[in-house]
């Protein structure tokens, strides 16, 4: 009996010692809604590929400019969105949103993306367009890898897919916003939808 006792207050610490070390209050809904802004973005991208008339378009371009402010709306919201739902998550199980664990979590997050990010921008000074999306989605796949030592573990599994996707848009990268659209899009509503069912519903 005393043995039991002794293996269950064990397991206890441990379980209290991932919580303290862990992030937990990330918001499923905001992958899922993540996910959705990035369609819109797509399309909105797409369109206006496709009402371009010349057959380049230039970082002089109003068009390009056009798609930069889609990408930053399309960030912006996901940002808003994760961290007001995150705050709401946080309140409900009774964590503090801003914790040793969250800023861990916020630190091995960024360094990946602004590395991606920096690189994505050379590469469009330089006129190398068809690396883009394969260059974002494998940092951002990085970053996820990164961080999910903070967070629930699900993350990672996010991560290793989105660098998959990326490699696989470097093979083909005729299809990069597809595939882009596959890694932001559908990967994210998916996973997003996984979260919700697993830790959100209760």
């Amino acid at each position: 009996m005393e043995t039991k006792d002794y293996l269950k207050d064990i397991q206890d610490i441990k379980q209290m010692m991932a919580q303290s070390s862990q992030f937990i209050s990330l918001s499923g809904l905001s992958g899922i809604l993540a996910g959705l802004y990035a369609f819109g973005g797509a399309i909105a991208v797409n369109f206006l590929i496709d009402n371009h008339h010349t057959k380049y378009i230039t970082l002089e371009s109003t068009t390009f400019k056009l798609i930069i402010a889609v990408a930053l709306a399309v960030l912006v919201l996901s940002l808003i969105t994760a961290y007001l739902l995150t705050v709401k998550k946080a309140k409900k199980v009774g964590e503090k949103v801003w914790n040793p664990s969250s800023r861990r979590l916020l630190i091995n997050f960024c360094i990946p993306l602004f590395t991606g990010g920096i690189l994505c921008l050379l590469l469009l000074r330089h006129g190398i367009y068809g690396l883009i999306a394969p260059i974002s989605l494998i940092f951002y796949g990085l970053a996820c890898v990164n961080a999910s030592k903070y967070t629930l573990r699900d993350v990672r599994y996010l991560g290793i897919t989105e660098i998959i996707l990326g490699l696989i848009a470097v093979e083909f990268s005729g299809y990069g916003l597809y595939v882009w659209i596959l890694g932001f899009g559908i990967c994210h509503i998916i996973y997003g939808a996984v979260m919700h069912y697993k830790y959100d519903r209760n």
